[in-house]
């Protein structure tokens, strides 16, 4: 199914409220996270694919052993870029995506995650 077509200014902000939103993340935007932003609208990047890229970094995230030492927040968009190539790959259902969002429900049931974009 494709996507809409939106204006880079619309999808940049769809960006930068979808990683502000990931668990893990400052919940800051910096100037380099609005130019990647921009970057992968000139790609031609799907928003779906940035969205689901950053629900399944959070759930890899979340999702470790409880003895495996913490990880740092992540303070960039940069963080997620190759996630986003292996999602652009990947020939999953957009129902393993909707899985993985509600599994980070229950394990977060008040924090905010990226809205499936569709």
């Amino acid at each position: 199914m494709d996507e809409p077509l939106l204006r880079r200014e619309e999808y940049v902000q769809k960006v930068l409220d979808a990683y502000r939103h990931t668990p893990g993340t400052t919940g800051t935007v910096r100037r380099h996270d609005r130019r990647l932003a921009a970057q992968l609208h000139q790609r031609g990047v799907p928003l779906r694919a940035v969205g689901n890229a950053l629900v399944l970094a959070a759930a890899r995230r979340l999702l470790r052993p409880a003895s495996a030492p913490p990880l740092a927040t992540v303070r960039s968009l940069a963080y997620f870029l190759p996630v986003i190539e292996e999602v652009l790959e990947l020939k999953v259902s957009e129902g393993y995506f909707q899985h993985v969002r509600r599994r980070i429900q229950r394990l977060l049931p008040d924090s905010s995650i990226p809205p499936s974009s569709r």
